[in-house]
Parts: structure tokens; sequence; C-alpha cells
């Protein structure tokens, strides 16, 4: 079974720093364009940042700057360095990924459970 797992998340002062990793385990052929969204409490889920493939990376106006998005194909993981938080990136962050399986014949989109990020102020 073909799933993505974040960590990372928790509680830190404003200012502060968080590094978010979101792992995908199974049996994976290939992984296309990866993201973390993230959604605060009574707002819509938002795009954070994204990567794709190549390495090509989108950020989100909010976070550009503060935020660096990575990935290691080799570990098939995925990483999100959140640096001089504010209580506004408070939410639940959620990792996003296009995944072949092996043996597959088409990507599919899967999310991961989502991870925690409390910012106080």
């Amino acid at each position: 079974q073909v799933q993505l797992l974040e960590s990372g998340g928790g509680l830190v002062q404003g200012g502060g720093s968080l590094r978010l990793s979101c792992a995908a385990s199974g049996s994976i052929f290939s992984i296309n364009a990866m993201g973390w969204y993230r959604q605060a409490p009574g707002k819509q889920r938002e795009l954070v940042a994204s990567i794709t493939s190549d390495d090509i990376t989108n950020y989100a106006g909010s976070v550009k700057g503060r935020f660096t998005i990575s990935r290691d194909n080799s570990k098939k993981t995925m990483y999100l360095q959140m640096n001089k938080l504010k209580a506004e990136d408070t939410a639940v962050y959620y990792c996003n990924a296009g995944i072949l399986p092996m043996g597959g014949s088409r990507y599919i989109e899967l999310w991961g459970q989502g991870t925690l990020v409390t910012v106080s102020p």
C-alpha cells in the first residue's frame, strides 16, 4: 500500500524554525510533483509550496523567503524548512504527491494525514 507520512510538526515560538518531512512508502515506481498544503481553523486548504520532479519550486507569496521546499528522490522524501515562523503560519500541514505505483499504469494523487504546526505569538 502506497502512502505518505508527515512528521516534524509541533509547537514553536514566533520567529523560530521547524522542518517538516514527508516520506512516501510502499511499492513506488516514480514520484512526480510534490507539494505542501496547509489548513488553518475555519479556512480553506491552501498551497504553501510545490516542487516538480526536476526540482522546480513554487511558493505562496506569504511564505516566500521564509520557507524552503526540497526533496530527496533516493529517500522518496520531501521537506519543508520553515524559518521566521509567524502566528499566522499555525495550521495543519499536509503533503501531496503524484505517485506511480510499481506495476501501475497511471499516476495517483495521494495525501498525507497531516501534521499540526502551532506558532505562539
